[in-house]
């Protein structure tokens, strides 16, 4: 754990921990390579400028980001958050100094291959969806509760019923052939976007449409991404079996087969 390229102190962690006002991404780093480096540090710099005002210096959190990952048996799990560690919480607005903080944890076996995941909806609305941000309370507390209820993972959803996404996950459905991405506020996947890529590349169809829970359990098939995992099928929806989708093993081939960006 290093802030701006030299070992982290406890103070220096503080705001992190007791304020959650930051941004993060999170990448997948195999032989020093990660699917998507471009819109990793797209989202980076946008969200900088979204909390903090401020333009981020991306080939310096590419070095740092590089550096940890050559310290970690490969692949690995980097994530990278920007956070300012001088934020004075009565004004926030004189934070104007984000620093880079850069973590790595173990990444799933490659070889091993997730089960199915069987989820709940919960009705709840990340602040700020479009944001990666670093404040994960309600999004942690509805996981728990989800599964509490015997579901493996909450998927939420808005005031009006409509789908959006999971805590650290986007959602996709299969519908006649097709890929259909909720229509919701939710955040804008980096897995996603490339997920979409290789949907163009098999000449798959992409369509964005608002689904109900109830509409959603009637797909011929549905997968969350993220970075860590890459494409994970969902197995049942509030108990509801969902089929197994050869689309979703099209597209999930095809991006296990990305060789990503040198970092």
């Amino acid at each position: 754990m290093e802030l701006n390229g030299r070992p982290v102190s406890t103070g220096e962690l503080a705001s992190l921990a007791l304020y959650g006002y930051g941004h993060f991404t999170t990448m997948l780093v195999d032989d020093l390579r990660v699917r998507g480096l471009d819109l990793h540090a797209q989202r980076l710099a946008r969200d900088c400028r979204t909390l903090f005002g401020a333009d981020l210096d991306l080939p310096r959190v590419r070095e740092l980001a590089r550096r940890t990952a050559r310290e970690h048996p490969s692949p690995t799990v980097v994530r990278v958050t920007v956070y300012d560690p001088h934020m004075d919480l009565g004004r926030p607005d004189a934070s104007v100094l984000p620093h880079v903080l850069v973590t790595a944890r173990p990444a799933p076996d490659p070889g091993s291959v997730p089960p199915p995941v069987r989820l709940g909806t919960r009705g709840f609305c990340r602040e700020a969806p479009e944001v990666k941000g670093t404040g994960l309370f309600g999004a942690v507390r509805e996981r728990r509760a989800a599964r509490l209820d015997g579901h493996d993972d909450a998927l939420f959803t808005t005031p009006d019923g409509l789908v959006s996404e999971g805590p650290t996950w986007n959602i996709g459905f299969v519908d006649g052939g097709g890929l259909v991405w909720p229509d919701a506020p939710a955040l804008d996947g980096v897995t996603a976007r490339l997920v979409d890529r290789v949907a163009s590349d098999l000449g798959i169809p992409v369509i964005r449409r608002s689904l109900t829970a109830s509409a959603a359990t009637r797909m011929s098939g549905a997968f969350v991404t993220n970075a860590a995992t890459g494409l994970r099928p969902v197995a049942a929806l509030d108990g509801v079996h969902l089929p197994s989708s050869p689309v979703v093993t099209r597209l999930a081939h095809g991006y296990a087969a990305l060789s990503g960006d040198r970092l």
